[in-house]
């Protein structure tokens, strides 16, 4: 990928410049009785300080014992203990069902017996599958890993770029997308070959889990099933929370979105889905207290020398472009900050990280086991 392309994804994607529904401005406005809203507002603190209906949550009790995460070193991975999913019961979808899509077009739902959900982070696919319809999926985007998906077809041919033919072929009912994934014409050429597509929120955050399950439950016609998955993901979240240390100083962390081959090196800042990470494992978003504005911002060894980081935290893949934690620490600052230093590395699978679905409750937990006892 080039650095023309990878920046495009990432912009896409909304890693560059927050785009909230990234939606023209007829999808802010509120869908009419009946017709089901694919571009639900976050629900603010989700999971770590409210619950999926805004109400306050106990705070989690923290973990104690354990070493002093300072004084660690060396690089680890973050793996989930349980890949699978783990679908929710309940009715048959009840269609049609109108919805309003993200893009601000109403869009009936007729039949959902041949779904291809596509996004860059494959969280459409997590969510269609934990509603237990996984097996109503045909074809699935490269960002989809999902064990039980890996049979499907791909639709992405080339790198996450959509393929109309490919889709086509498939004959699907419906097609469930966002902004982050592309090129629009192609979904267009679906659209007007027939095919319903419904744009859901592209942002990626802890707030939009429940919204965006929501949201996507409802065009499927199994709005009950939402609400199973919601308090499922919000109970698996709360409990991993518990994982952080109680006493001691936190650790300060960075997350640095990287692709050597492309020449893409990034530092994530508020609003970027890390920083959510990072403050459910109990750490301090260096990004965030050191001013940064935006969730991306090109790096530089002034701001990370400035951030001090304790530990850095990358997507596997973008590790293994840079030929390993060597390679990343060549990186200009990174040597001068104590993760340097001490070669306190996490790097996570890409698909995984920062997707932000039903089994972000897992990922919290791998991520925390990872800094704190590795």
């Amino acid at each position: 990928m080039n650095v023309r392309r990878s920046l495009a994804v990432l912009l896409a994607a909304g890693l560059l410049a927050t785009s909230g529904c990234g939606a023209p401005a007829a999808s802010q406005e509120v869908a009419a009785p009946g017709v089901v809203d694919a571009c639900l507002p976050a629900v603010k603190g989700f999971a770590i300080s409210t619950d999926a209906d805004g109400k306050p949550l106990p705070k989690a009790t923290p973990s104690t014992g354990g070493s002093d995460p300072h004084t660690l070193s060396g690089p680890s991975t973050a793996t989930l203990a349980d890949h699978s999913i783990h679908p929710v019961q309940g009715d048959q979808p009840r269609l049609p069902v109108a919805v309003k899509s993200c893009d601000g077009r109403q869009v009936q739902v007729k039949d959902t017996s041949r779904i291809i959900p596509v996004d860059l982070y494959g969280t459409l696919a997590e969510i269609v599958f934990s509603l237990g319809l996984g097996d109503q999926v045909v074809g699935r985007d490269t960002s989809t890993g999902l064990p039980e998906a890996a049979a499907l077809p791909k639709v992405t041919p080339s790198a996450h770029d959509l393929n109309a033919e490919a889709i086509l072929a498939l004959d699907p009912t419906v097609v469930l997308t966002d902004k982050s994934i592309g090129p629009p014409e192609v979904l267009a050429q679906l659209r007007a070959s027939g095919v319903p597509v419904i744009f859901f929120d592209d942002a990626r955050t802890m707030d939009n889990i429940p919204s965006q399950i929501r949201a996507v439950a409802g065009a499927l016609g199994v709005p009950e099933r939402g609400e199973q998955l919601v308090r499922r993901t919000q109970d698996e979240i709360v409990k991993s929370l518990g994982l952080a240390p109680a006493t001691g100083k936190p650790l300060r962390m960075t997350f640095l979105y990287v692709r050597g081959s492309a020449g893409v090196y990034l530092m994530s800042g508020p609003g970027s889905g890390a920083d959510a990470m990072i403050k459910s494992i109990g750490g301090v978003d260096t990004g965030t207290d050191i001013g940064l504005t935006k969730p991306f911002v090109p790096l530089t060894s002034e701001a990370l020398i400035r951030s001090q980081p304790d530990l850095i935290i990358v997507m596997t893949e973008g590790l293994k472009s840079l030929k390993g934690v060597d390679g990343l620490l060549e990186l200009p600052g990174i040597a001068q900050t104590p993760a340097g230093r001490h070669r306190r590395i996490v790097d996570m699978n890409d698909t995984e990280l920062l997707s932000f679905g039903p089994r972000t409750g897992r990922t919290v937990e791998a991520l925390a086991k990872a800094v704190y006892a590795p």
